[in-house]
């Protein structure tokens, strides 16, 4: 197993070192920016190094990467760093919590970052560069395709296909056997019944403020 290499040095990196470090047999060595973000040379005790020039220090055909960063910009900013990685020949590792639920036979792809008390069925597929924050359902026979980053507690029922570069917010739900065109945003809480268009944003509706302060209820 090769000593890997995480790109960033924001909060999803420091969470991806402490993942590596306390929950896989992964060695992380190092930290990699692109050079106009490089403003420190070490990171959660480690070495810093500009992306350009990322292989003179950590080679490819001995060290392994991980792109750590978020959803910006739909995902596409992700996608551009996995990408770059494996243009300079750098294998992407994932990391599935040894605290989530899976079976034998799970397919997911390279840099995918599934993090603890995610339910995931039978049959599920899994693509690139996918994040799974923390205790979703990934109902069977569910597709979620490459770049898409899905925050907490969403509920993905069975059958359902997700295409590429989707975000999905913390509590969100998605019936069954419908498809979530790429490119979409789906809200925090929202509730989605039927397929989506490309490039869709859907929110829902937020809790207003009352009129009466808290004080005053009786019923509380």
């Amino acid at each position: 197993m090769k000593p890997v290499v995480i790109f960033g040095t924001g909060d999803i990196a420091q969470i991806a070192h402490f993942y590596l470090t306390h929950d896989s047999h992964y060695q992380v060595i190092g930290f990699t920016v692109d050079q106009e973000y490089l403003k420190q040379s070490e990171f959660c005790g480690l070495p810093v190094v500009p992306f350009e020039e990322v292989e003179k220090h950590y080679p490819p055909d001995s060290h392994d990467m991980f792109v750590a960063i978020s959803y910006a910009k739909v995902n596409v900013v992700r996608a551009s760093k996995y990408e770059a990685a494996k243009s300079k020949g750098y294998h992407l590792i994932s990391y599935v919590s040894s605290k989530a639920s899976t079976w034998s036979g799970l397919e997911i792809g390279e840099n995918c970052f599934i993090l603890e008390d995610n339910t995931i069925q039978p049959f599920v597929k899994i693509g690139n560069n996918v994040t799974l924050w923390s205790g979703n359902h990934i109902g069977h026979h569910a597709e979620i395709s490459d770049n898409c980053f899905i925050a907490s507690h969403v509920v993905i029922s069975g059958g359902v296909k997700v295409g590429a570069n989707c975000f999905i917010g913390v509590n969100a739900t998605l019936r069954d056997h419908i498809a979530i065109a790429k490119s979409c945003v789906i809200g925090a809480g929202a509730l989605i019944l039927q397929d989506t268009q490309e490039n869709g944003v859907y929110i829902a509706q937020a809790a207003e403020l009352a009129k009466v302060p808290s004080h005053r209820l009786r019923s509380i």
